[in-house]
């Protein structure tokens, strides 16, 4: 299945705001998590529906509420009714194919971003939507499904780690984006040093599996880059909007993500560039080889032409030939020609022309 864009037949059609799931299902049965802390108390718990869920009322209090799973839209729907979302949100989280950006209504904001892991037996990234919704006492965040980069950030909350605990709900979004934006970084780090291995491959002796491997990281670097760009124009976006629900004080550390999030993006773009590079030098390290191969086939060549004509010219019919005499001497013909073969094919095969 394409990763780059999502099958959306299935909203085709619809009216504005109608919710309907779109991409693969990652969970059998969504699950909440919620987390309700301020500066003295933390307490978590695991709602098995959404009105169990309270709306937090404490001015001095802050609410993180996790669904995994958004491939219910009526779940999704009826959290967004409780804490009175625009209708155009559950739509938006429940499309799974939607591209990194953020939205502005009344009383709360919106963002979508992509959260990514790589896999090392596939050598592959995949990625889930994010999306988060940020009011002024509450922190909603919807996963495709369990996993994901914020365990340091929970152990921080749950251990009084910073000063995360004494802030409000703008700075517990800062701290939910900066986790997935270094995760990026550690992301393109990651593939990069498998990139820059693949130098030596190339100056030693690049094969079809080396090509393989420059295409597959091309592909990936692509897939980053696809989720980068959008997420980081969005913290710019982010960081000049004027609303309530950013504080003065949590604006600087904006400005700190959108740095790291221009350097991932310029060390994507430069390997992107190596590989173009790499792309070059196995092109020209087969070009090469082929020369060297043309050359001793030439030399080979050169020196058999002019035996070739000899014997054309003249032929084998002389008069004393005792070979012609031996009992054996057409088996043993074929035994030479066999062995010329073999050791050819054994020749080429050491030059690794074959």
């Amino acid at each position: 299945m394409a990763r780059f864009i999502k099958d959306k037949t299935a909203a085709y059609g619809l009216a504005p705001g109608e919710a309907v799931f779109i991409g693969t299902k990652k969970v059998d049965m969504p699950s909440l998590h919620v987390i309700d802390y301020h500066e003295e108390t933390l307490e978590e718990s695991h709602p098995e529906n959404i009105d169990d869920i309270r709306v937090p009322k404490d001015r001095d209090s802050v609410s993180w509420i996790n669904l995994y799973g958004v491939h219910d839209p009526e779940m999704v729907k009826s959290l967004a009714d409780k804490f009175n979302l625009h209708p155009l949100v559950p739509e938006d989280i429940v499309n799974t194919g939607q591209r990194p950006k953020m939205e502005v209504y009344d009383d709360h904001l919106f963002f979508v971003l992509k959260m990514m892991h790589y896999n090392d037996k596939e050598n592959r990234i995949y990625s889930e939507q994010l999306s988060i919704v940020l009011g002024d006492r509450y922190l909603l965040t919807f996963q495709e499904r369990p996993g994901d980069v914020f365990q340091p950030l929970r152990t921080r909350l749950r251990k009084q780690i910073g000063r995360i605990r004494s802030e409000r709900a703008d700075y517990l979004a800062y701290s939910i984006l900066d986790a997935v934006v270094d995760n990026y970084i550690l992301l393109v780090e990651r593939v990069g040093e498998k990139i820059e291995d693949l130098e030596v491959e190339l100056l030693g002796n690049p094969g079809r599996k080396t090509l393989t491997k420059i295409n597959d990281y091309k592909r990936e670097m692509n897939y980053l880059r696809k989720s980068i760009r959008p997420a980081k124009e969005f913290i710019q976006q982010l960081s000049r909007q004027e609303t309530e629900l950013f504080r003065d004080s949590t604006r600087p550390f904006l400005k700190d993500l959108q740095d790291i999030a221009t350097q991932a993006l310029e060390t994507v773009d430069t390997y992107r560039i190596m590989l173009t590079d790499h792309l070059d030098i196995y092109n020209s390290s087969i070009s090469n080889r082929l020369n060297e191969i043309m050359k001793v086939l030439t030399i080979f060549s050169a020196i058999f032409i002019p035996l070739t004509f000899i014997a054309g010219v003249y032929g084998t019919n002389f008069v004393h030939m005792p070979e012609l005499q031996w009992r054996f001497a057409y088996p043993v013909f074929w035994g030479v020609l066999i062995v010329v073969a073999i050791l050819m094919l054994r020749f080429f095969k050491r030059k690794k022309w074959l």
